[in-house]
């Protein structure tokens, strides 16, 4: 039987996200690392006595985050990968924790597309797979909005077509 044709088996994915997720990912990161540098930084201004306490603390902070959000996103672009084909949904994440997850077709329950604001601003979405699985729902993020849509719809025209699993 060739692969496509009712074969599942544990494979990487083929399909990284957009390049653009990269830009999505570091915005991410500099912002959860801009508040904690932001509140230290004010009080580190504002209360004179605790002021080393608190700007060394912000300085390490923003030195890290500003190291990760260069360093991790380019990680995530090489580690995140995802196909679709007519029999299950692969998807691989993680930089040290590798996990790949297969949902079969018959397994699928509902498809999401999600947009927040700043996936908006990098013209992204989120595809959101959730399955009868314990283990919970399937994520493909930094996806084209365009290629998010198209990926919806192919998973609710195959799921549609695909005979639910009495187990």
């Amino acid at each position: 039987m060739a692969e496509g044709e009712g074969t599942i088996r544990l494979r990487p994915p083929r399909n990284p996200p957009a390049p653009r997720a990269v830009g999505w990912w570091r915005a991410r990161w500099l912002l959860l690392t801009a508040a904690p540098v932001a509140v230290l930084g004010l009080l580190g201004a504002l209360i004179a006595p605790a002021r080393p306490w608190l700007l060394v603390p912000a300085a390490v902070l923003a030195g890290a985050g500003l190291l990760c959000a260069v360093l991790l996103p380019l990680w995530w672009f090489r580690t995140h990968r995802w196909e679709v084909t007519d029999d299950a949904v692969y998807v691989s994440t993680g930089a040290f924790l590798r996990e790949w997850r297969i949902a079969p077709m018959s397994r699928i329950q509902t498809v999401d597309t999600v947009r927040g604001p700043l996936e908006q601003l990098f013209g992204l979405a989120t595809v959101t797979v959730t399955t009868a699985s314990a283990k919970g729902a399937l994520e493909i993020e930094g996806l084209t909005h365009e290629a998010a849509a198209e990926l919806a719809e192919r998973l609710t025209r195959i799921t549609q077509d695909t005979p639910g699993d009495a187990t």
